[in-house]
């Protein structure tokens, strides 16, 4: 990259509503010096932190998911457990992971969606009853690899710390 042109920054985006690893998301980009935004739909405790910014978006259905679509593009990493808005984040260039740690990808994002569409159909039809799985500390410890991981491999790429 020439010297002459400043080197994009990394942003992580949380859709922060259900998010249960907003914690290890602080403590990996306060780590990497990479600015963080919380985005929700009422306003949420975040750290007392230049790199951490607060964005709270007009209630709606998909208010938190279009405002973070909008914004992800290469440099940005999401963090969500929503399949479609991971889906619009990965053909728009960004990482996008969930809170579990398993990074959604080109490859693994359709068959993402067509198996939440298919489990949407089966509880409508009451063949399916109860949610996911607990949140378990393996869970966690995949986050945390998962994040650091895609953050070190953004930083080799050129792209900066907020």
């Amino acid at each position: 990259m020439p010297h002459d042109m400043a080197a994009a920054c990394i942003a992580v985006y949380i859709d922060a509503d259900a998010c249960p690893v907003k914690q290890e998301v602080y403590r990996v980009a306060e780590r990497h010096g990479v600015k963080v935004l919380v985005v929700s739909n009422s306003p949420i405790a975040v750290p007392n932190s230049p790199l951490v910014e607060r964005v709270v978006v007009a209630a709606g259905m998909d208010a938190v998911d279009d405002w973070i679509a909008a914004r992800a593009a290469r440099g940005a990493i999401v963090i969500t457990a929503d399949i479609p808005l991971a889906a619009r984040a990965v053909k728009a260039g960004a990482v996008a992971i969930a809170p579990n740690g398993k990074p959604f990808s080109e490859d693994s994002i359709g068959m993402a969606l067509a198996t939440r569409n298919l489990m949407d159909q089966l509880r409508s039809a009451g063949a399916v009853t109860g949610g996911p799985k607990p949140f378990s500390p393996r869970d966690r410890s995949a986050f945390l690899s998962s994040l650091d991981r895609e953050i070190v491999r953004l930083k080799r790429q050129g792209f900066e710390g907020g």
